[in-house]
C-alpha cells in the first residue's frame, strides 16, 4: 500500500508560482473557516498560521522559493529514506558494509564468534563459569569476562604478593628493632589475627572485596603494627599496667584519628570508594581492639629488666 505512493506511476509536473500562491491563499482562507471565532489553542494556532501562510502568499517569488527549500526538501530526503527502508532484502556476507564485514572477518577468512553467557551477568561465580567453558573451548578467547576475571585473578594475586613481602619486611625490622624472635612474635600475632577477624566480618556484613577495598589490606599491615610495637617495647621495660597508662591513650585516640580520616571516605557517592573507606573504617577498629584486648592478654607478666 505505501510503496505505489512512494513509487507513482506517473508525476505531475512541479506548480507554478502562480499557483503556489493561489493555494497559500485558500489554504489561509481554510484555516480561518475551521477557526472560526474559537479561543481554544487550536483555533489560536490555526489563525496564527493563516496569518503566516497569506504573508508568504503576498511576499515576493524569492521569498516562496525560499521557504519551499526548508519544507519541502527535507521531506523529500524523509521520502527517499523511506523508500530505501521498503528495499529491504535477504542480508548476506557481499551485501553487509564492508566497514562492519571488516570487524567481523579477518583477511585470511576467520570469522568471530560472540557467545554471552546465561543467567546474570553481574553474578562473578556464573562469569568465571562461563569464562572456563569458553577457555576451555578456544584457549585464546578474550572478551568482556574473560578480561575482566583475568584482570581480577592479576590483581588479587599481585596484592596476595604484596602482603606476603610486606609481612616478611615488616618481620625483618621488628627483628633488627627487637632482636628476639618471640617479641616480633608477640608484634605480629595480634596483627594477623586481626586481619582474620577483619575479613570474617567483611563476610558476616557482607561487604565483598573489590578493586578499590583490597587497599585496606597493605594499610592494615603497615599501620596496624605501629599501634603493637609500641606496647612490646614499654613490656620489654618492665612497664606494667599499660591498659591505665597515658601509652594506651595516646594509641587510642591516634587509631580514631586515623580511623576517621580514613573512614570519611565512606561518605563519597563513588560505590569503590566508599566501600574502601567502610573496610578501612573497619580494619582500623579491629586493630585497635587486637592492641588493647589481645596484646596485653598475649604478652602476660612483664620481662624482668635484666633478661
Amino acid at each position: 500500500m505505501v510503496g505505489p505512493a512512494l513509487n507513482p506511476d506517473s508525476v505531475d509536473a512541479a506548480p507554478t508560482d502562480e499557483e503556489n500562491v493561489e493555494s497559500l491563499k485558500s489554504s489561509a482562507d481554510a484555516l480561518r473557516r475551521t477557526a472560526g471565532d474559537g479561543k481554544g489553542p487550536g483555533a489560536v494556532a490555526s489563525r496564527r498560521l493563516a496569518d503566516a501562510l497569506s504573508k508568504l502568499a503576498g511576499s515576493d517569488q524569492a521569498t516562496r522559493d525560499k521557504a519551499q527549500n526548508v519544507f519541502v526538501a527535507p521531506l523529500k530526503i524523509v521520502f527517499d529514506q523511506l523508500r530505501n527502508t521498503m528495499q529491504a532484502g535477504p542480508v548476506t556476507l557481499k551485501t553487509l558494509p564492508p566497514e562492519l564485514l571488516n570487524s567481523w572477518k579477518s583477511r585470511d577468512g576467520l570469522i568471530r564468534v560472540e557467545a554471552l553467557p546465561k543467567g546474570d551477568p553481574n553474578d562473578n561465580d556464573n562469569l568465571r563459569r562461563f569464562a572456563d567453558a569458553v577457555l576451555a573451548a578456544e584457549p585464546n578467547a578474550i572478551g568482556g569476562p574473560v578480561s575482566i576475571l583475568k584482570s581480577g585473578d592479576t590483581i588479587v594475586k599481585a596484592f596476595i604478593h604484596a602482603g606476603i613481602w610486606a609481612l616478611l619486611v615488616i618481620s625483618l625490622l621488628l627483628w633488627l628493632a627487637l632482636r628476639r624472635v618471640t617479641d616480633v612474635l608477640m608484634t605480629m600475632v595480634p596483627l594477623l589475627v586481626a586481619g582474620a577477624v577483619t575479613l570474617e566480618l567483611c563476610v558476616l556484613i557482607e561487604l565483598p572485596l573489590n578493586f578499590a577495598n583490597i587497599v585496606a589490606l597493605p594499610l592494615l599491615l603497615g599501620v596496624g603494627v605501629a599501634f603493637k610495637i609500641y606496647y612490646v617495647t614499654a613490656w620489654r621495660e618492665g612497664r606494667t599496667n599499660l591498659l591505665q597508662s597515658s601509652l594506651t591513650r595516646a594509641i587510642f585516640f591516634s587509631a580514631l584519628t586515623t580511623a576517621t580520616a580514613f573512614g570519611s571516605l565512606w561518605l563519597s557517592s563513588h560505590p569503590g570508594t566508599a566501600s574502601m573507606g567502610k573496610l578501612l573504617a573497619l580494619s582500623f577498629v579491629i586493630t585497635l581492639a587486637a592492641v588493647l584486648l589481645f596484646q596485653p592478654a598475649l604478652m602476660g607478666k612483664p620481662r624482668d629488666v635484666g633478661e
